[in-house]
């Protein structure tokens, strides 16, 4: 098959997916100041776009002494890169590469077939948690417990891969998703989330994609600000997080 001919079937693949988002969510998104029906409504929008930015800035201006170490602390106490960088799925079903600080031993990936069993969801979910996971080192675990390893996906919100807030972009690819599933993909995915305050990983991916339904269908500018302000008390709380 030739690459012009390769493209032109990506581009098909994409539309139908596109398409199928679309009726999955079966809404007129509403701008989020008139109300009326747009194309892109808030989470779309280039005012949400402009405050993640700023914030996402602000972020790494407050934050640098502790990122800085974290990384000294990733650095001396196991080997491997400080970053861990992973193909994740986005807004459309589109792939990207979401940075995350390296929370566990360096050859974690190839260990992940032969502990497939221990996954605490269902063997037909995609999604893969293991509670007391023995590929995680012990300041894995310290900076799991305190979403302290996603820090580093500021970075992708300033790319514009992310959203602050939104849907959690999945490891799998968008044709692992059932059709119900793929209206989660209608949104950028964010750095925290509605499933992130609503016990994460003790929530299956059906539970997150009724979340994540919810969030896309109420998206606005107060949604985002209760999640927001939600997130730390989250966070302190450790619930579902490892």
């Amino acid at each position: 098959m030739s690459q012009s001919q390769t493209s032109h079937s990506a581009l098909e693949r994409n539309e139908r997916l596109r398409n199928e988002i679309e009726r999955q969510i079966d809404f007129a998104p509403q701008d989020w100041i008139t109300g009326e029906p747009n194309q892109t409504g808030w989470n779309l929008s280039r005012t949400k776009r402009g405050i993640d930015a700023v914030l996402a800035l602000m972020v790494l201006a407050i934050l640098s002494p502790v990122l800085a170490c974290i990384i000294l602390a990733v650095k001396l106490t196991s080997e491997g890169p400080i970053f861990f960088a992973q193909d994740r799925t986005g807004y459309m079903g589109r792939r990207f590469k979401m940075y995350k600080f390296r929370t566990m031993v360096q050859d974690a990936e190839k260990r992940k077939a032969e502990l497939g069993h221990l996954s605490h969801h269902a063997s037909d979910s995609p999604d893969f948690k293991i509670k007391s996971d023995p590929r995680i080192t012990p300041v894995g675990a310290f900076l799991r417990k305190f979403s302290l390893d996603e820090l580093p996906q500021v970075y992708n919100v300033l790319r514009g891969d992310m959203s602050l807030i939104g849907p959690r972009p999945t490891s799998f690819g968008a044709e692992k998703y059932e059709d119900h599933h793929l209206s989660r993909l209608a949104s950028l995915p964010g750095l925290t989330g509605i499933w992130q305050v609503s016990g994460r990983s003790n929530i299956d991916f059906d539970g997150r994609v009724i979340l994540d339904r919810r969030y896309i269908v109420q998206q606005g500018p107060l949604q985002d600000f209760k999640i927001l302000v939600m997130t730390p008390f989250a966070v302190l709380k450790g619930d579902g997080a490892y």
